[in-house]
């Protein structure tokens, strides 16, 4: 049964941070492939101005393929963005489960969301659809992380692995900001998203890169 690593968010735009945290769980973790998942219309993200030039969801799916495209154990699935309406973690990990019966799915994530996903939309649904793994910066304390991993447990039966990740101070924020004030991101996200950004103009609230 293959193992497959569930990596979901904005992707606005993905960054060299999301590739290595999935090959850090790819590793860690004897998955087989991970499915990168960009979300459509995130009820918790709300709307964004149009005078940002921020991509619509199409367009982040695209700059995600982009991203993975050199690694044959990496997908990019577009569940969420072909979805109307808004976006729920639980209605794509279910609808994965039901597709894929024979694959197991882990649900990554950053170790910041344990203090928040139960206040997700029907997280006992979301746990009840495959092991989550939270990725945690080396050198951090974990105590108070696995009180609420059994404080989880406890309440929803939630199967959650802790993954151990360097620290990596790199964000989608700071990438959009750089754009917006002419820095470089070179390095900061693969060459090919660099270019679509440009080609796009993206991030920008005047005329596109030259």
């Amino acid at each position: 049964m293959d193992r497959i690593g569930i990596m979901g968010g904005t992707f606005n735009p993905i960054h060299i941070g999301h590739l290595m945290m999935a090959e850090a769980a790819k590793e860690a973790l004897s998955l087989d492939e991970v499915w990168f998942v960009p979300t459509g219309f995130s009820y918790m993200k709300g709307s964004r101005q149009a005078s940002e030039n921020m991509p619509l969801p199409e367009e982040r799916l695209e700059m995600t393929r982009l991203a993975v495209r050199d690694n044959d154990r990496f997908r990019c699935a577009d569940l969420e963005v072909r979805r109307q309406g808004a976006t729920y973690t639980y209605e794509t990990l279910e609808e994965l489960r039901e597709t894929y019966p024979e694959k197991t799915f882990f649900f990554l994530f950053g170790a910041d969301c344990l203090y928040t996903i139960e206040n997700w939309r029907e997280p006992a649904r979301i746990f009840d659809a495959c092991e989550l793994v939270a990725a945690v910066r080396q050198g951090a304390s974990t105590d108070a992380m696995q009180e609420k991993i059994a404080q989880l447990k406890e309440r929803f039966g939630a199967r959650i692995t802790l993954l151990p990740f360097r620290n990596l101070e790199i964000s989608s924020t700071e990438i959009r900001s750089c754009v917006r004030e002419g820095r470089s991101i070179r390095y900061m996200t693969p060459q090919p998203v660099i270019s679509y950004i440009e080609e796009k103009g993206f991030y920008r609230k005047g005329k596109p890169l030259e």
